[in-house]
């Protein structure tokens, strides 16, 4: 079975378990060199950052789920490309795993409603605390662009 590196909705447990029903979560785990972003349509991506670490969900996904999440990233639409990057585990280890990137790295800010549930899951997953901040940090930005 594939790793899959999860950093954005993909972080809510429950939400993956409804779609691939036969993978699970292994650990954290962040991708090296890369920061997350909100794309110009106001999903989460990743890009080239030699300064930064994007965290999430490392997954074994089962290869009965890989169309599901295929479907749901929006792949045969070109929201989002399949790449295999290098992915740190806690507490050790290297491992290629699936990253889905997304269409653009144009920014812009993310949707309120799908980052307030990445924030809400990214608690749950116990990710970092100076990487919860940063995403608080990304959460007030957008706020106060809106208003």
């Amino acid at each position: 079975m594939p790793h899959y590196f999860a950093y954005g909705a993909n972080l809510d447990r429950e939400a993956m378990r409804q779609r691939c029903p036969r993978s699970r979560v292994l650990c954290r785990a962040r991708l090296a060199r890369h920061r997350l972003i909100a794309m110009s349509d106001g999903f989460l991506s990743v890009v080239p950052d030699p300064r930064a670490n994007v965290c999430g969900l490392l997954w074994d996904l089962a290869l009965a789920d890989v169309r599901a999440l295929d479907l749901f990233e929006g792949v045969s639409r070109g929201d989002y490309k399949k790449c295999y990057m290098p992915v740190l585990r806690e507490p050790f280890g290297s491992v290629k795993a699936l990253v889905y990137v997304g269409w653009t790295a144009a920014e812009g800010a993310p949707q309120p409603a799908y980052f307030g549930a990445i924030l809400a899951a990214a608690r749950a997953a116990a990710l970092p605390a100076v990487y919860l901040a940063h995403l608080e940090t990304l959460a007030k930005i957008n706020r106060r662009n809106q208003q």
